[in-house]
């Protein structure tokens, strides 16, 4: 079944006064960062929680694998988190694929926050479980600085905005390098983890998708390695239009004679559908942009301008909850 027939589960909103519970399933966390992103939090009117393991570490890891699988099982089955959002990324996360029940994370939808290499996380639970999730600002990275978290696409996405567009003016960075129209189903992530699931039994499903690509200090070229890896798997075939992220600090040299764009228009530009380029969600610089996962997206690229147009609600809102 491709992301475009995957039968979709929203959680519910996110309001001001939610409790959302924090988690680690990946790298370990430095106790600094998480109390300042639990801060930067209260102040925009959230109560976050956290498991007192949280801290732990096992080599590179917030601990075990049984300690970052029961946390999340555990943060899905409360009642009174309304979301979860993860800490940081660096590594891990595909160790849980194998040792979740996500029985569990069906029974308690809950809108899940992360990029990185939590990606592994937000495919799986959109291709297995049919939840909608949220590509977006974890607590350890964004949360702590003052202009970490684009607020606008924050509330509109988790407060159940019926049809949103991220600000892509002249001043964002977003430029267009194919031009065309298409509608499709916003999924993705980070380029390399995306990539890492070829061939496996979580491997990801773009047909029908607005295919969202993003990376941090990759060289050019291994994004295009990356890029024909996924085409000579047949993952570019069905895809209805491709958005790329800022990539962050993907650069060979200071002057190398080429851009990034360029390299990657290579291989994209034969495909027929419209492109992207610089969209600031994931691995940015500042005001991370939070795109919902799963649900009906346009992307309209003309003579350089962008617009990306969230077509429906992430998230249910009920009046009692």
């Amino acid at each position: 079944m491709s992301s475009s027939t995957t039968p979709r589960i929203k959680p519910p909103a996110l309001r001001p006064g939610d409790t959302v519970g924090i988690v680690a399933p990946a790298s370990n966390v430095k106790r600094g960062d998480l109390e300042a992103g639990c801060e930067g939090l209260r102040r925009a009117g959230y109560r976050p929680v956290y498991s007192d393991s949280i801290l732990e570490q096992d080599l590179y890891f917030a601990g075990s694998v049984e300690r970052r699988a029961r946390e999340l099982e555990e943060m899905f089955g409360r009642e009174d988190v309304r979301a979860i959002i993860c800490a940081r990324g660096g590594y891990g996360a595909n160790y849980l694929l194998e040792a979740l029940d996500l029985e569990k994370v069906k029974a308690h939808p809950k809108i899940f926050v992360a990029y990185s290499d939590v990606t592994t996380l937000l495919t799986y639970f959109s291709d297995a479980a049919g939840l909608v999730t949220f590509h977006g600002p974890m607590v350890a990275k964004d949360w702590l600085h003052e202009d970490g978290v684009d607020l606008a696409s924050w509330q509109a996405a988790l407060a159940g905005t019926v049809a949103w567009e991220p600000n892509l003016d002249a001043g964002s960075g977003v430029s267009g390098l194919v031009d065309g129209a298409a509608e499709g189903i916003l999924y993705g992530g980070c380029l390399s983890i995306l990539v890492a699931s070829l061939g496996t039994p979580y491997e990801i499903k773009t047909e029908g998708t607005i295919l969202f690509l993003e990376d941090l200090a990759a060289k050019p070229f291994q994004i295009d390695r990356m890029l024909v890896q996924l085409k000579l798997a047949g993952k570019l075939d069905g895809v209805r239009g491709i958005v790329f992220g800022e990539m962050r600090d993907c650069v060979q040299t200071a002057n190398p004679g080429y851009t990034l764009e360029e390299a990657v228009l290579r291989i994209v530009k034969g495909l027929g559908v419209p492109v992207a380029y610089g969209v600031r969600s994931g691995h940015v610089t500042a005001r991370n942009i939070t795109l919902p996962i799963g649900v009906r997206t346009g992307l309209t690229v003309h003579g350089g301008q962008v617009r990306l147009k969230i077509l429906e609600a992430a998230v249910t809102v009920s009046v009692k909850s």
